[in-house]
This record gives structure tokens, C-alpha cells and sequence, in this order.
């Protein structure tokens, strides 16, 4: 990837690659499960059913940004993501099991972080 750079949005669906992406973050979601992870619905702020709320976490452009990068890099680069908004705590968490679960450095740039 080197200075590639690209821009995702909450619940894009128009990515050439969103197939892929969509795919990775499923694994992913599976693997931080079986580890321990459970989806902080409180920040979707929608009134929706507890299962749409968890799909509505998946489609976090932050999320979508680490698959693509995961999917695009050389194993063992840092992945860096630099968002305009402020990150949710439910991300926060999920880019620690990430990190974890590929074993690879994850650095989120926000608003308010860096």
C-alpha cells in the first residue's frame, strides 16, 4: 500500500472491494467473539433490534478502513487510519482484538488523538 490512501464511509457499499472487506470483518468478528468480545450496542443510536445493531457496528468506516488495509498490506506492516470524526468506544475495543487476533500494529488517528 505504501502512501496509498483511500476514503471509506459508515456503511459504504459502493468499494470495489466490499465483498472482500465485508467477508474479512465477519471472520474477524467471529474470531474476537470465541475471544471474549461483546458488541457495545449502546453506541448505535437508532431504535433497531439488538442483532441489526451489531451489523450496523460492522459497517464503522474504521472497520472498513483496517479490512482493506489488512487485506491490501504486506503482513506485519502498521496499519494506520486517520478518521475525521471522533472513534466510538465500541471500535476502540474492536481494534484491540484486532490488533491481537492478526497480529499486527493498528493506529487510529481521531479528532480528538493523535
Amino acid at each position: 500500500m505504501g502512501k496509498e490512501s483511500q476514503v471509506f464511509y459508515a456503511g459504504e457499499t459502493s468499494h470495489c472491494m466490499k465483498d472482500q472487506i465485508l467477508s474479512l470483518l465477519e471472520e474477524l468478528d467471529e474470531e474476537m467473539r470465541r475471544r471474549g468480545y461483546v458488541p457495545d450496542t449502546s453506541f448505535v443510536l437508532h431504535e433497531l433490534e439488538e442483532k441489526e445493531k451489531e451489523r450496523q457496528l460492522l459497517w464503522h468506516s474504521e472497520r472498513l478502513a483496517v479490512a482493506y488495509g489488512l487485506l491490501k498490506s504486506v503482513p506485519g506492516t502498521t496499519i494506520r487510519v486517520v478518521k475525521n470524526l471522533r472513534i466510538c468506544g465500541d471500535c476502540h475495543t474492536v481494534m484491540k482484538f484486532i490488533s491481537s487476533v492478526v497480529e499486527r500494529e493498528i493506529v487510529i488517528r481521531d479528532v480528538n488523538r493523535f
